[in-house]
């Protein structure tokens, strides 16, 4: 009993020691930015498959402090091997989360001011792409398009055909023809202008996607989880419009709703104005769909 007292007074001691050699404000700074590092790294947890791994090693510590308890030499042996390997694991399994939280460190939002132009094209071809994905998913034609933003797709654009035409719909459906030559590929839109078709994106490695997502849908999440890009999908077989984003996907849009969406995603996303506008815009209109299905069911 008494070693437990001495205990918890050394912790007391050590609290009251560490409070009264705080220095203001390099102290505090340094507390809140460390407090700042672990809500991300937490966040990240949350939203990436990295929560899995984390389990794995705090499952591989507890085997390890059993096994040096125990004084199991062999176990103990091997779990250090694995361990002292652990990191090149991490960053070879985890490579497109890590690249992506590097790349929205290096985002900088000094230009913003001056994008009005450009913003304006790319809305333009925002609302030309989703006309299309309307019609395409009336006819079940099967579509992939990929808005680029900062992260630059040079080596997918390789891939494909390069087009460089203005955004409009009979040029969407144009592409997206069944049995033209490149409708099997994915378009890319860079800078609101119709950039490259036909391009090859690189396929998702998830394996607890639902099955009923097929291989378009998948190389959009692939995609996603490569770069920081915005995908629209239409289903070939269903006719489904998709949206696919930081290596997730959302489903069941109209051309409508997808509109709103992307618009919220990609046009000024940080003005907290612009942000309102679109996401009361999209509330009313899902809300305006679900009137409308319930009156056709009647």
């Amino acid at each position: 009993m008494n070693s437990v007292f001495e205990a918890i007074y050394s912790v007391w001691n050590q609290i009251v020691y560490a409070v009264s050699n705080i220095r203001i404000p390099f102290d505090i700074l340094d507390i809140l930015v460390m407090v700042f590092i672990i809500y991300k790294a937490l966040e990240f947890l949350r939203e990436s498959r990295a929560g899995q791994l984390v389990k794995g090693i705090l499952i591989l510590l507890t085997v390890y402090a059993v096994a040096d308890w125990w004084n199991l030499v062999t176990l103990k042996w091997i779990l250090s091997k694995v361990m002292s390997s652990a990191i090149v694991v991490i960053a070879v399994i985890f490579q497109p989360e890590l690249r992506r939280i590097l790349e929205k460190v290096g985002h900088t939002k000094f230009a913003r001011g001056q994008m009005t132009g450009a913003e304006n094209e790319l809305a333009n071809s925002i609302s030309a792409a989703c006309r299309a994905a309307g019609i395409m998913q009336e006819k079940r034609i099967g579509a992939l398009m990929v808005f680029e933003r900062k992260t630059q797709l040079g080596e997918i654009i390789d891939t494909g055909t390069i087009v460089d035409a203005e955004p409009s719909v009979s040029i969407f459906n144009n592409i997206f023809f069944p049995n033209s030559p490149l409708h099997d590929g994915a378009l890319i839109i860079r800078n609101g202008r119709l950039f490259a078709a036909g391009c090859i994106l690189p396929l998702t490695q998830r394996e607890d996607l639902s099955l009923q997502l097929g291989t378009r849908h998948r190389a959009a999440i692939g995609m996603t989880e490569n770069s920081d890009a915005v995908v629209l999908i239409v289903s070939e077989e269903t006719g489904t419009i998709s949206i696919a984003q930081n290596g997730q996907i959302t489903r069941d849009y109209s051309a409508v709703t997808a509109e709103a969406e992307l618009m919220s995603l990609l046009t000024n996303a940080d003005s907290d104005e612009n942000k309102t506008e679109n996401n009361k815009l999209l509330t009313t209109v899902k809300k305006w769909l679900k009137i409308k299905d319930r009156k056709e069911d009647e």
